[in-house]
């Protein structure tokens, strides 16, 4: 079996953070867990050092000392996976609104030949909460069917969705230190560069439910931010081909 490591951001996420170890323990898929916490003030790390203690086969924490960001976090993660020998990495929220029951559906779909597998919202068959608004669902099926799949061509129906496995060599082959986001547009960047690079990415439906506890870090302000700055990331990234792929593993901590 290949070593499967979930990277979990966290900030204030103590009423979930056991639920979803729960839940993760419990799937029929041996997984380790890399908790990435930033410095929680609600007691989000000592939860997780806790569960490290009980269960040090199963999960690991890295603190960071200031909160910058959900890239920074994700590619320290990333980062610190790749150095533990992790050969698939899981990417996804803490707050429930990425169901830990689709993990044995993304794992398949990369030992189908992906090199990254996206949990979809806005392919046929994925679905958002029933609660929201006519206007974010309209608002978010644009920005991921037409505005940022035209602008940067990429073959994508949910390029901003952050529930994602990828192999160890797309990883590393992208060049982790290659991307600058910070913020809801990391996600489309990681998946930008995939696609120039010419890694073969992925997507299967999932349904995406607002979280149930806790307080949401997204806000229409991050979501405009996250639009103007697609052009950003295209013109950043748009000379990248396949051959300019990293190849050398990151050297231990």
């Amino acid at each position: 079996m290949p070593e499967i490591t979930v990277v979990l951001p966290t900030y204030n996420e103590a009423e979930n953070l056991p639920r979803m170890a729960a839940a993760l323990m419990a799937l029929p898929v041996p997984l380790r867990v890399l908790v990435v916490d930033d410095s929680s003030p609600d007691g989000t790390g000592a939860l997780a050092d806790a569960l490290a203690a009980d269960h040090p086969d199963r999960f690991s924490v890295l603190h960071r000392t200031q909160k910058d960001g959900l890239g920074p976090a994700y590619i320290a993660g990333f980062k610190r996976a790749l150095q533990q020998g992790a050969d698939y990495i899981i990417q996804m929220d803490c707050d429930f609104s990425h169901k830990p029951e689709y993990i044995p559906d993304l794992i398949a779909r990369l030992e189908q030949g992906a090199d990254v597998v996206i949990g979809s919202r806005f392919m046929r068959g994925g679905g958002v909460d029933s609660e929201w608004s006519f206007y974010r669902k309209l608002l978010s099926w644009f920005a991921n069917r037409v505005y940022v799949r035209t602008i940067l061509g990429i073959p994508v129906y949910d390029a901003t969705g952050g529930y994602r496995i990828w192999r160890r060599e797309t990883l590393i082959g992208l060049d982790l230190d290659r991307i600058r986001s910070n913020g809801y547009v990391f996600q489309v960047e990681m998946a930008y560069v995939a696609a120039r690079l010419g890694f073969r990415v992925a997507e299967i439906p999932i349904y995406f439910p607002d979280r149930q506890a806790g307080e949401s870090k997204m806000d229409l302000r991050i979501q405009v931010e996250a639009a103007l700055r697609v052009w950003q990331v295209m013109a950043r990234h748009r000379a990248l081909n396949p051959t300019m792929r990293r190849t050398t593993a990151y050297p231990s901590p």
